[in-house]
């Protein structure tokens, strides 16, 4: 290292022995780009869709990392509707490249039929995702592929449930926890496989579905037919598949990109954190986007939780504050509460703060998007969910145990409704103070802000709050 002396004469430093001098590697560095992700924070159905394709719009790249179409996500665009569960929300993003990580399973009847049926809508750079490589999915750390007997094996196991124990899980039956489970047991294929040599991955899939026929013996499916249509699918399918983790890190450490990830299901539904048995396969909460995509840790930056303004659940399983009365089909009908993957009805409630609380200590939300604000609009009273009892005593955490969660008794903080529409509102300030409280009240419980505010089904209808 040299400097100018007084006498303007070069001046060398030479290092002082036994100083120990600095490697540059062991400086540590801020990451180049960071994931935005944005996570259910309830028991789905929250409104993902809509902040996820508010972000999408000025994204680069917009990625899924877990689940498969057993998840829904709804967008409305131009006032046409569209319905999301394989492909990313950020697929309308014309510029955006979309990702499928190896976190997810999907099930390639489902993927293709999705982008065609989305196609008919009219948006036409739809059909890019059916012939090159705005839509990319991982290889080789592939996701795995649910066959059509993982989606007949999930029916039978449905039936079992019910039979034997009076009860099922109310699965969605798209194959996703028998594809796990193949996954979890080593014998699964994935999709990597499928665009390798069809030969062996045609042996290998009679195995399989040899196995579950064994453990199945009414399992009906046609082996040979399938073999068939996943062989077209193959050629369609081989252009899209790259190599994910090179992918991702290319994006993470090279120029400035925007990179978002899209959680599918939400916390409460996550195997690990969730309310187990009635959950899904995955892992829906934030560590999903590091095993789902592999992105290290350190690389992941925002994480925004989305709340739907009430509670709402669909299947079985504990829910504390739901309303089986008129005020819970009130809720179910101008929320139009219905399953976008089963069409199933949604059972309603006031909005569990405790249940948010919780997914915000698994998940460190940076901030909440607090969605469908104006379907309380009618009500002249509104409750929270501030505390759980059993037995007269307070619960100092969200239980694990689901047969307590059933018997909680639950403490409610009753707010005053405004008995206005706030639909045409568009900042903070236009909306009724009533409702301005409630999402302090929310703010001040949980201790994370409100970024966004939904009050409608369209993009504008997004309050950006800060």
């Amino acid at each position: 290292v040299t400097s100018t002396s007084l006498n303007g004469e070069p001046v060398v430093k030479r290092p002082r022995e036994g100083v120990p001098q600095e490697h540059p590697l062991r400086t540590p560095k801020e990451p180049q780009n960071k994931v935005t992700v944005v996570l259910g924070a309830q028991w789905g159905d929250e409104g993902k869709g809509k902040v996820v394709d508010l972000l999408a719009m000025d994204a680069d790249i917009v990625c899924r990392c877990q689940g498969g179409n057993n998840a829904g996500h709804t967008v409305v665009v131009d006032s046409v509707e569209y319905d999301f569960h394989l492909l990313p929300s950020g697929v309308l993003n014309k510029k955006a490249i979309s990702f499928i990580g190896n976190g997810v399973v999907i099930h390639l009847p489902g993927l293709f039929e999705e982008a065609e049926k989305n196609l008919r809508k009219g948006k036409e750079f739809l059909l890019k995702v059916l012939s090159n490589t705005r839509v990319l999915i991982d290889s080789p750390v592939c996701p795995p592929v649910v066959f059509n007997f993982h989606q007949a094996v999930d029916g039978i196991q449905e039936q079992q449930r019910q039979q034997q124990e009076g009860k099922n899980l109310g699965t969605t039956k798209k194959g996703i926890g028998p594809a796990y489970s193949s996954k979890a047991a080593r014998n699964g294929l994935r999709v990597c496989d499928l665009v390798s040599d069809f030969k062996v991955f045609e042996e290998k899939f009679r195995m399989l579905a040899e196995h579950f026929r064994t453990m199945y013996p009414n399992l009906n499916v046609d082996i040979d037919s399938e073999l068939q249509q996943l062989k077209e699918y193959t050629e369609r399918l081989r252009p899209l598949v790259t190599d994910g983790v090179y992918f991702m890190h290319r994006a993470l450490t090279g120029p400035s990109k925007k990179i978002l990830v899209e959680g599918a299901n939400a916390a409460l539904l996550d195997i690990d954190f969730g309310t187990y048995p009635f959950v899904t396969s995955s892992n829906c909460t934030v560590g999903g986007v590091c095993t789902g995509l592999g992105v290290p840790p350190s690389y992941v930056g925002r994480v925004y939780g989305v709340v739907k303004a009430y509670t709402t659940r669909v299947g079985v399983g504990a829910f504390p504050t739901e309303q089986d009365n008129e005020t819970g089909n009130l809720l179910q009908s101008r929320g139009r509460e219905f399953g976008v993957t089963t069409g199933r009805r949604r059972r309603c409630g006031w909005l569990d703060l405790i249940l948010v609380r919780y997914a915000h200590m698994v998940n460190g939300f940076s901030a909440i998007a607090l969605t469908k604000l104006d379907i309380l609009d009618t009500l002249p009273e509104i409750k929270v969910a501030v505390a759980y009892k059993v037995n007269g005593q307070p619960l100092p955490s969200f239980p694990a145990n689901m047969d307590v969660l059933t018997q909680v008794k639950v403490e409610y903080e009753t707010l005053p409704g405004w008995c206005c529409s706030t639909e045409t509102a568009r900042s903070f300030e236009e909306l009724p103070v009533q409702a301005q409280n409630y999402i302090r009240f929310i703010e001040d419980f949980l201790q994370v802000p409100v970024k966004w505010v939904g009050v409608g089904k369209s993009r504008e209808s997004i309050i950006k709050l800060f």
